[in-house]
């Protein structure tokens, strides 16, 4: 109130010292003016009673609260290192590390005969060295975590917003530095080395003749390996869309005539080409793949041999989504599989007796059905074949002519990337004169990925 009283006393005397000035500059008339003065007067009661509102509106008025101060602004994070790990990288790269450990168990029984100590086919299923001919010697375990794996990469994004990738990857299936008495070591094995940019690959990897992403989950290293190929070598690839092309590293495997040790020959100049159409949907995937190759052995002195032939194979492959998360995977080959398919149980050609080479041609397949029991629990049923139609003139009867196998599986997976799981084959491998041997192995594995 001593506001309000104050500012109404401050008031009145403005009004009245105007009026008194205006007064004395008035004329005697003026003064006389009665009726102006009651109306200024009741002007001056009119702004003092606004002035009273005013102040009282002003009180009832909640005080408002001062505005916040702005928060400073928060500092850039600091980066994790001052500079990149590897200094030669260019701007914009990021780094890959994936891989997995993988621990197994294998008891292996072969009716004629015994896997040779240390051999590989003791690490995972090879069909061609099924023993033949032998004595069955009681069941072996050989336990390793060879396939323990290790992938490196990088991706640089480019001015563009392209990607430039690069992989290099590596196993323990190399030759051993120690035996299995003490260390168990073992020198990594390089499996892929390439880089990639926009439609091009250049490096070794699978071969464009191979579909991966038919290969069902095993604890073997390979699988349905009697039906499937499986290659890896260096190679350029473009691919664009569902279209890929590659030129591949040539290598040629030879039966002598009449039979004996496989000659592996590296002549020639021409790459081995490839073509390959994959379709993809939610209902899984379709490819049919080609393979054109040259067959080539030269050699000087008595007896020489210089020839080349050229030869084709196809591939057809998928995997269907049936139902529920089951699936079902398969592949079908035919012609001059050689090298490509089964780990080279047959060989690409054979000599004849004036010294030339022919094909030795065949086919192959597998069929493999997934079954998820639970969301962490399930099966895979697979069976594996080829047959090849050797010359026996020129090859001898003691040339492989086919083999098979049979596995299920069952995987349980109590935690994400760790799977425990069981395996067992039954296999059987024949050569062109009726002999066979077969194969029984019971293998555990641990696997966790990373």
């Amino acid at each position: 109130m001593h506001t309000c009283n104050r500012s109404r006393l401050a008031l009145r005397g403005i009004i009245t010292a105007t009026l008194a000035v205006a007064a004395l500059g008035l004329p005697a008339g003026a003064i006389a003016q009665t009726a102006k003065e009651q109306e200024l007067e009741k002007r001056v009661a009119e702004l003092e009673k606004m002035v009273e509102q005013l102040v009282a509106d002003k009180k009832a008025a909640p005080v408002a609260a001062p505005a916040p101060a702005a928060a400073p602004a928060k500092p850039a994070a600091a980066p994790i290192q001052a500079m990149s790990i590897t200094p030669n990288a260019a701007p914009g790269t990021s780094f890959v590390l994936t891989g997995f450990f993988k621990a197994d168990a294998n008891f292996t029984n072969t009716s004629d005969g015994e896997l040779a100590d240390n051999s590989v086919g003791r690490d995972y299923y090879i069909p061609g060295l099924i023993p033949i001919g032998g004595l069955d010697e009681g069941t072996d375990l050989n336990a390793h975590i060879k396939q323990s794996r290790i992938n490196f990469g990088t991706d640089t994004v480019l001015e563009g917003g392209d990607k430039f990738i690069t992989r290099f990857e590596i196993d323990f299936f190399g030759s051993s530095t120690a035996d299995q008495r003490i260390s168990n070591a073992f020198q990594p094995d390089i499996r892929h080395a390439y880089v990639q940019w926009r439609h091009w690959l250049i490096g070794q990897t699978w071969s464009n003749f191979m579909d991966v992403a038919t290969l069902p989950e095993a604890a073997d290293f390979i699988g349905p390996t009697d039906g499937t190929t499986f290659v890896r070598q260096p190679q350029v690839r473009w691919t664009k869309g569902g279209w890929s092309l590659s030129a591949e590293n040539r290598e040629t495997t030879i039966t002598p005539y009449g039979g004996g040790a496989r000659i592996t020959s590296d002549d020639g100049m021409f790459p081995d080409l490839t073509a390959r159409y994959a379709w993809k949907g939610s209902w899984g995937h379709f490819a049919v793949a080609g393979l054109l190759r040259e067959l080539t052995h030269e050699t000087t002195g008595v007896n020489a041999i210089d020839d080349s032939i050229w030869t084709g194979s196809l591939s057809l492959s998928g995997k269907f989504n049936v139902f529920g998360k089951d699936d079902i995977r398969w592949m079908a080959l035919y012609g001059n599989l050689g090298r490509y398919v089964g780990l080279n149980f047959a060989n690409d050609a054979v000599i004849d007796s004036g010294g030339d080479l022919e094909s030795i041609d065949g086919y192959a397949g597998f069929v493999a059905y997934r079954h998820m029991w639970t969301s962490k629990l399930r099966s895979t049923l697979s069976f594996a074949l080829q047959e090849y139609d050797n010359d026996t003139d020129l090859t001898g009867t003691a040339a492989n002519k086919s083999s098979n196998s049979w596995t299920v599986n069952l995987f349980y997976s109590p935690l994400p990337k760790l799977d425990i799981g069981a395996e067992y084959r039954m296999a059987t491998a024949e050569r062109e004169n009726g002999d066979d041997g077969d194969l029984d192995r019971l293998q555990f594995t641990t696997k966790y990925s990373f």
